[in-house]
């Protein structure tokens, strides 16, 4: 029988969302007869104990793509289907969905187990579950083998990282949305600090966690989109970041973004690599996932509690995976500043050591995602906050560096 885990009540996803509706018929083998979403039964050995639910849009054809997606806390799958609005773009651009569901029986608050090493290992437990159900849309849609994706909501964003670091042989792209990076945590414990206030590591070290998740593999590694909202205070933005750094390091590419746009809804856009990793920053936007309710080409979902009405994230992330029949929009970037360079040393150096709060309310550094930097260096210096301690040693007007 599965352990039970309580943690994480207040973790993403909507409260409640809609219950799954009494007419759900059971799907097997057959096609389904109309368009909904149907719960699927006999997809695997299922040692995660979930639940596969699956929607296929009328007229889909062979070799379609797929997308899976992983709700949060609290929700469950009929809801992050019908506010997410990925069934618009399914029904448009022809693309089979699977939505896996929690058991309160695994989780009583209905998280993925994104903190527990037996499900987030290559093998086992839910990961492999989700794996399973990828497996079952291949040989029972004719789903594309090369073109299936992932994304989720914060704990389902946590699991999406999961299944991309776990399996990127399966999975060509994904995407994390107010989520936090692969093997953050690997307890109950240490979930909570990992979701507030983060916790900072190298790019090295984060990428050697998702390269260990898969030892040997030489293959292919799934590109990532990364959304969060500047004011979430559930999961702190600065799992953005961190995100950011291990998952370019793992795709070999620099932190340093080749350009950067502005978008509607107050969201900024870093593009890394040759669009290998994207990230959103949603500004004002508290925990959830970004939605723009109407009918314009570019707008989709439902607001509702943890769907927050900012921009339509499901149409960037179907572009970002290919999925519109075309390349993803391209928005008229913006010129990444260049680092000021160092001006010539003072002939006595001042050097201040104190916490991260401290030089930031003096005007020796400044934050920005959850981060500190120092002023005219732009060198980061951690964590934001008053338990983080660094020494900075002034070189010029308005100039400080790390270290004296």
């Amino acid at each position: 029988m599965r352990r039970r885990s309580s943690i994480l009540a207040r973790l993403a996803g909507a409260v409640a969302g809609a219950a799954l509706a009494a007419a759900t018929v059971v799907a097997v083998a057959a096609p389904a007869q109309a368009a909904t979403l149907t719960q699927v039964t006999g997809f695997g050995s299922n040692p995660g104990n979930l639940s596969m639910y699956a929607y296929r849009p009328d007229g889909l054809p062979a070799n379609a793509p797929a997308v899976v997606l992983l709700h949060g806390c609290t929700q469950n799958a009929s809801g992050y289907f019908t506010n997410s609005g990925w069934q618009k773009y399914a029904d448009q651009w022809k693309f089979a969905l699977v939505v896996p569901q929690q058991a309160t029986s695994n989780n009583s608050s209905s998280c993925f187990n994104w903190f527990e090493t037996g499900d987030t290992a290559r093998g086992q437990g839910e990961a492999l579950s989700i794996k399973q159900m990828v497996d079952y849309a291949k040989s029972t849609y004719a789903v594309d083998p090369a073109r299936v994706f992932v994304s989720g909501l914060s704990a389902g964003a946590a699991m999406s990282a999961v299944m991309l670091a776990t399996y990127p042989d399966v999975f060509a792209a994904g995407s994390v949305i107010a989520g936090l990076p692969y093997r953050c945590a690997t307890s109950t414990t240490s979930a909570y600090s990992c979701m507030n206030p983060g916790v900072d590591k190298s790019p090295t070290a984060w990428g050697d966690l998702v390269r260990g998740a898969y030892p040997g593999y030489a293959g292919p590694r799934p590109r990532v989109a990364i959304w969060h909202g500047t004011s979430d205070t559930t999961v702190a933005p600065a799992n953005a970041v961190e995100s950011r750094d291990q998952w370019t390091n793992v795709l070999g590419v620099p932190q340093t973004p080749t350009s950067t746009a502005s978008l509607p809804g107050g969201t900024s856009l870093e593009v890394y690599g040759n669009d290998a990793v994207r990230l959103y920053r949603v500004s004002g936007m508290g925990h959830g996932t970004p939605v723009d309710p109407g009918t314009g080409a570019d707008q989709c979902g439902n607001v509702a509690a943890y769907f927050l009405d900012a921009i339509c994230s499901t149409y960037r992330d179907a572009l970002f995976f290919g999925l519109g029949g075309g390349a993803s929009p391209t928005p008229t970037p913006t010129a990444t500043a260049s680092p000021t360079p160092s001006p010539s040393p003072t002939a006595s150096p001042t050097c201040v050591t104190a916490s991260n709060y401290a030089h930031v309310t003096a005007g020796r550094a400044y934050q920005s995602g959850g981060y500190a930097y120092a002023l005219g260096s732009n060198q980061r210096m951690g964590l934001y906050n008053t338990f983080y301690t660094t020494t900075l040693k002034q070189t010029g007007p308005s100039y400080w560096v790390i270290g004296c």
